[in-house]
């Protein structure tokens, strides 16, 4: 069970008892506020990063390995979609859990993220060989022996 689910609504009821005993409905009114302020401030945030994401297709990441680098563990799904600003291809059914997500780039560079609860557990690179393709498209042509 997800403590967050208890304590947030618990300190919210916490802070407008706490408002109402030391300064009576203007109290309530003062912590009511911050707190529609606070929500405001969150959705406003989550609304500017889903219309930056809706103008990129989904899936697409300008560079797979920048995005790899600047990752860490425990952020949630939302920072992920704000660092590439784009929504994630879903590997995983609706619904499940681990959710799965990936990123590629022009490069073919993917990065598969695993949720678990919201929050990033682990992600991988995954590059396609280049070395192969690389040393057909630089081997200088020779030309036919006489």
């Amino acid at each position: 069970m997800n403590l967050r689910n208890i304590l947030v609504p618990l300190g919210v009821v916490g802070l407008v008892v706490f408002g109402f005993s030391a300064y009576g409905w203007p109290g309530v009114a003062a912590v009511s506020g911050g707190l529609v302020m606070w929500a405001l401030l969150h959705f406003t945030r989550l609304m500017s990063v889903m219309k930056k994401a809706a103008k990129r297709p989904i899936g697409y990441v300008g560079s797979a390995v920048m995005l790899n680098a600047r990752l860490t563990e425990g952020v949630n799904l939302m920072h992920v979609v704000a660092m590439t600003q784009a929504l994630g291809e879903p590997l995983s059914p609706e619904g499940a859990e681990p959710e799965i997500y990936r990123w590629t780039d022009g490069t073919r560079s993917q990065v598969t993220c695993e949720f678990r609860h919201g929050k990033l557990v682990k992600w991988t690179l995954v590059r396609p060989d280049t070395e192969a393709d690389g040393a057909q498209a630089d081997a200088p042509a020779r030309p036919a022996a006489p």
